[in-house]
C-alpha cells in the first residue's frame, strides 16, 4: 500500500484514466469533480478523513468517472490496490464495515437521485401532454 501527501489543488487522479486502486483518506479534504478544469466543472462531492473514494476503480478497473483533487495542503491518502486489499483489511478489520457502509450510502443516494430525476421528467412530460 502506497501513501502519498498532496498539496491544495493537486490532482489525485483524472477523470477517464484507468482505475486500479481505492483511496483511503487519512488527513485533509478531497473534492471530486466532473469536467474538472473546464467551464462546465462541477463539484460532485467532498471527502473527509476516514472516508474512501475511488473504490469503483479497484473493483472494476473501469476508467475513473471523475477527477479527485486535494482541497487542503497536507492531504494524506493511502492507495489500496488489489495486491494490498487483503492485507489492508487484515490490519484494519473495522474499516471493512466502514467501506461497506459508505458503498451502501452512496448507492442509496444515487438511487434516490435517479428516482427523483425520473419523477421530474415524467411530471414535465405530463405537463406538456407527452405522457
Amino acid at each position: 500500500m502506497e501513501t502519498k501527501t498532496f498539496r491544495k489543488g493537486q490532482v489525485i487522479f483524472h477523470e477517464g484514466e484507468a482505475g486500479d486502486s481505492m483511496c483511503d483518506l487519512y488527513m485533509g479534504r478531497v473534492g471530486v469533480y466532473a469536467n474538472y478544469g473546464t467551464d462546465d466543472q462541477r463539484l460532485l462531492t467532498e471527502y473527509y478523513p476516514d472516508q474512501y473514494f475511488g473504490e469503483m476503480g479497484l473493483l472494476d478497473h473501469a476508467p475513473r468517472s471523475a477527477t479527485a483533487v486535494a482541497l487542503e495542503d497536507e492531504t494524506c491518502i493511502s492507495f489500496v490496490t488489489e495486491d494490498s486489499f487483503g492485507e489492508f483489511f487484515e490490519k484494519n478489520p473495522a474499516r471493512v464495515l466502514m467501506v461497506m457502509q459508505q458503498l451502501s450510502q452512496n448507492l442509496r443516494k444515487r438511487t434516490k437521485d435517479y428516482v427523483e430525476v425520473c419523477r421530474t421528467i415524467h411530471e414535465q412530460a405530463v405537463k406538456e401532454g407527452n405522457a
